[in-house]
């Protein structure tokens, strides 16, 4: 299994390991799983070519990193203003999800699985106070993906950077900003130390899937057996990082005010409208000219039009009426 993150990257990495020693257990080591960082056999970016032509025969990734091979891939790690961790499990595995995802790999000799996921982010780190969306006009932002093209929308410049680089290039000013998931992983790069401001929602990446890539050859000569002990140790790990995430995210937060002075600010309404809506033209024009990515598109979309009610009745009144100042607990 070749990864596209470093041995030490928070979370992802681990996730890795985790998963190989699933399989290698839950097959009785008929499949024994050896991870490998980028870098080491192949760059973060060549994961997806190495196991299409057979020479590994796993990656551990982002389906994002693979647009330029088709531009469906962005809907299966996650969208600007798009799906939760929750929802986008209900798509996969109820909503029609896994066979389009299916269908768009099989096109380059993969099978895919959900092996994790993020849940929430944070939505970014500034020296500068961000109160209306005129404030984002001309700022340098460390942002990748349709977040960048989103904020270029807004008049950002955007750009990628190594994860390594960011906070040195904060600190030193010559970005003013930088999106990068959530306190945990920020924490492990020095955000929280080059920051004056920290801003929240995480429209951007209401939650990043993680992917199992396996060659499509190897995984049709594999008996049904191990083929079923590989799904349930990816669908295992995507609960397992789901809770890692919200728990180190949690004491990372706290960490935020206690350690550094951050409280984190809420992006004003009038913000979030403006990113909404640059969000909607971005992901819509992601289909344009590809139709099997329209119809990902499409499928994408109606499910998160359906989930709209049932979250607002559920997750996010739930949310509402526990915030409500009553005595709980001692």
């Amino acid at each position: 299994m070749v990864t596209a993150w470093p041995a030490d990257f928070p979370g992802f990495a681990d996730s890795a390991v985790r998963l190989a020693r699933r399989i290698t257990v839950l097959t009785s080591g008929a499949l024994t799983v050896q991870v490998l960082a980028a870098g080491e056999v192949v760059g973060p970016f060549e994961a997806f070519g190495a196991v299409a032509d057979g020479r590994v025969q796993m990656y551990h990734a982002l389906e994002s990193y693979w647009q330029g091979r088709s531009a469906a891939f962005v809907f299966f790690a996650g969208v600007p203003f798009g799906l939760t961790g929750e929802e986008h499990l209900a798509w996969i595995h109820n909503g029609g999800g896994q066979a389009l995802w299916d269908e768009v790999a099989a096109g380059f000799n993969l099978k895919p699985l959900m092996a994790g996921h993020t849940g929430l982010h944070q939505s970014g780190w500034y020296n500068r106070p961000i109160g209306g969306p005129d404030d984002l006009k001309g700022l340098r932002v460390a942002v990748t993906g349709l977040g960048g093209q989103v904020m270029r929308r807004l008049g950002v410049s955007a750009s990628a950077l190594p994860g390594r680089e960011i906070a040195p290039a904060l600190a030193a000013g010559r970005i003013d900003g930088a999106e990068w998931f959530g306190p945990w992983n920020a924490r492990a790069i020095g955000l929280p130390q080059a920051a004056r401001y920290v801003t929240y929602p995480g429209v951007f990446a209401p939650g990043t899937a993680i992917a199992l890539g396996i060659n499509l050859d190897f995984w049709a000569n594999l008996p049904v057996a191990q083929q079923q002990a590989v799904a349930t140790a990816a669908a295992a790990e995507t609960t397992h990082t789901l809770a890692e995430f919200h728990r180190n995210n949690t004491r990372a937060l706290a960490e935020l005010r206690v350690d550094h002075g951050l409280t984190p600010r809420r992006l004003p309404d009038a913000v979030l409208q403006a990113l909404g809506e640059a969000a909607g033209r971005v992901v819509a024009e992601v289909a344009e000219g590809d139709p099997l990515a329209a119809r990902v598109y499409d499928a994408f979309i109606a499910f998160r039009r359906e989930s709209l009610g049932w979250s607002r009745q559920s997750l996010q009144s739930y949310l509402d009426a526990r915030l409500l100042p009553f005595r709980y607990g001692p």
